[in-house]
C-alpha cells in the first residue's frame, strides 16, 4: 500500500479502480440498473462533481493559501511558485473549469432542463430551473474569467509569454481581481447548484 501511496499517478488509478469495483457491486449486487439516459445521467453528473472539485478547490486554494502567502515568501524563494507550482496548478484549474462547465451542461440535456435553466427559469413557474439556471450561468461567467481574462494574464505575470515588466505587474493585479471575482461568485454559484438539488 506504501507504494501506491508514495505515487500520486497509482494512487488516483487506484481510488478510479476501487470507485468501479464499489459501482459494480452496487449493479450486481443490488437491483442492478440500466445503462439508460438516467444511468449516464449520473455518471455526468458523477463527473460535473468531480471536476467541480478540483476547480472550486484550487480556486479557494490561490485565493485563500496562496495569493495571501505570497508576501511573506522570501524574494528567491518565490521563482518556485511562479515557475513550478502556479503554472501546474493552473494547468488543472482551467481544464476543471472547462469539465465542469461541459459536465454540467450535457446533465442539464440528459435531465431536460438544459433550456428552462438557461433562460432562469423564466414562464415555467419552476423555482428548481431558476435556481439551476442561476447557478449554471454563475458557472459559466467563472469558467468564462479563468480561460479568457485569468488565464492569459497570468501567463504574463508568470513570465510565460512576452511582455515589458509595466505589463506584467498590472497583468498579475488584473489575474488576481478576476480570480477574487470568481471567489466573489463561488458561493452563490454553490448555494444556486444546492438549492435546486435539495429545496425545490
Amino acid at each position: 500500500m506504501t507504494s501506491i501511496l508514495q505515487s500520486l499517478s497509482k494512487t488516483v488509478h487506484f481510488s478510479l479502480g476501487i470507485a468501479v469495483l464499489l459501482l459494480l457491486g452496487l449493479h450486481f449486487f443490488g437491483d442492478g440498473f440500466v445503462f439508460d439516459r438516467y444511468f449516464f445521467s449520473w455518471l455526468f453528473r458523477y463527473l460535473h462533481v468531480l471536476t467541480g472539485i478540483m476547480w472550486i478547490g484550487l480556486l479557494w486554494y490561490f485565493n485563500f493559501v496562496q495569493i495571501p502567502s505570497m508576501p511573506n515568501i522570501p524574494d528567491e524563494q518565490k521563482p518556485a511558485i511562479g515557475k513550478v507550482i502556479a503554472p501546474k496548478a493552473l494547468f488543472w484549474f482551467r481544464w476543471a473549469a472547462l469539465g465542469t462547465i461541459i459536465t454540467g451542461l450535457i446533465v442539464s440535456y440528459l435531465q431536460g432542463y438544459v433550456h428552462q435553466a438557461m433562460i432562469l427559469g423564466i414562464g415555467s413557474g419552476d423555482p428548481k430551473t431558476t435556481a439551476i439556471g442561476i447557478g449554471m450561468w454563475l458557472g459559466i461567467i467563472m469558467a468564462y474569467n479563468v480561460w479568457f481574462v485569468i488565464w492569459p494574464n497570468q501567463k504574463k505575470a508568470l513570465g510565460m509569454v512576452e511582455c515589458t515588466a509595466d505589463e506584467k505587474v498590472q497583468s498579475a493585479k488584473t489575474a488576481m481581481l478576476f480570480s477574487r471575482t470568481n471567489t466573489l461568485l463561488s458561493f452563490p454559484m454553490l448555494l444556486s447548484m444546492v438549492a435546486a438539488q435539495n429545496l425545490y
